[in-house]
């Protein structure tokens, strides 16, 4: 393995196949397969104050991944965690008041051979980069709530494309994002299965609340976020009763609260549902405060206020 030092003008590094190096010197061949076929699978932890949160989990789900694609990284899960936790410590310094990073490590098989065969490849490429999260873009969604929105194009069933194989294929969910963007001032897609019934959001899970019990759908049919489980553990903790459940877009409308979990959001509450105000549309509601409490106090952070102290502290012409 073999270092470079850190770029003038406070440069990000990455890891790439051994190396540690400035993020501009990292390249990835255009007949690489995961920029030409999507063949590549991927997973994102973040920090909280600079500390990785659950991360013996992310990487676990991505030698799942890899296992299902049948892509060997060429790196035990124990390698990848300590190369994960060094790119970290790497770009801690860069980090300025109040930020934190989204951390992604991504695998893809490798470049297609020119002359080879179609399933002829070169040595896999690996990737685990920092970026610091969106808190300023994202914090209007965590202070006034989402205003999710049911696309018309359906979630690739599982039989199909196994959901919680979390690949570099996210066309099907970034149109149905594109397709909603106009329709509200803080929208989300949440699609809807082949059989019509809720399923994910690009990077996202649903949950739905509904006299006081927590629903979301069923694993099968989404991945399983880290995030998610957490809120699941955490929900079973303070006593709030979860139903992993069919549901129908019905329940989404006549919901008392909902939210979506994600590795950047850990939990952004749902002020709309299809245009159908939840709660009489004050957010969070009850169930989320109080998960949204406990989800920071497992974190060792108050990932609310950290968003909206971005929110406060951007510029005046970005506020305008």
């Amino acid at each position: 393995m073999t270092t470079k030092p850190q770029a003038q003008g406070r440069e990000r590094v990455a890891y790439l196949n051994g190396d540690y190096l400035p993020e501009s010197e990292i390249m990835v061949s255009f007949r690489d397969r995961g920029f030409i076929m999507g063949d590549a699978v991927f997973d994102a932890a973040r920090t909280f104050n600079g500390s990785l949160f659950r991360l013996q989990a992310h990487v676990d789900r991505l030698y799942r991944s890899l296992q299902q694609t049948g892509i060997d990284p060429g790196l035990s899960p124990e390698q990848m965690l300590a190369i994960t936790r060094e790119t970290v410590r790497r770009n801690l310094p860069l980090l300025g008041p109040g930020e934190d990073y989204w951390v992604m490590q991504r695998v893809t098989r490798g470049c297609n051979i020119p002359g080879g065969d179609l399933w002829q490849s070169s040595d896999p490429t690996v990737i685990v980069e920092c970026t610091p999260l969106p808190l300023t873009a994202r914090a209007q969604l965590i202070r006034d709530g989402a205003d999710v929105l049911t696309p018309t194009l359906r979630r690739v069933p599982p039989e199909c494309l196994d959901p919680n194989i979390k690949s570099h294929n996210y066309l099907n969910l970034v149109l149905a994002d594109r397709e909603v963007r106009d329709r509200a001032e803080n929208a989300w897609a949440v699609l809807l299965d082949t059989r019509g019934y809720l399923s994910e959001g690009i990077g996202s899970n649903i949950f739905l609340v509904k006299d006081a019990v927590l629903r979301t759908p069923r694993e099968r049919y989404v991945l399983a976020g880290v995030s998610r489980q957490v809120v699941l553990e955490l929900a079973e903790s303070i006593g709030i009763a979860v139903q992993e459940a069919d549901l129908r877009p019905h329940e989404a409308v006549t919901a008392d609260e909902a939210f979506i979990t994600s590795t950047s959001f850990c939990i952004c509450p749902v002020r709309s549902y299809d245009g159908q105000l939840l709660g009489g549309g004050v957010v969070p509601g009850p169930v989320t405060r109080a998960l949204s409490d406990a989800f920071g106090a497992a974190a060792g952070l108050d990932f609310v206020r950290q968003y909206l102290d971005a929110l406060d502290h951007r510029p005046a012409d970005a506020a305008a």
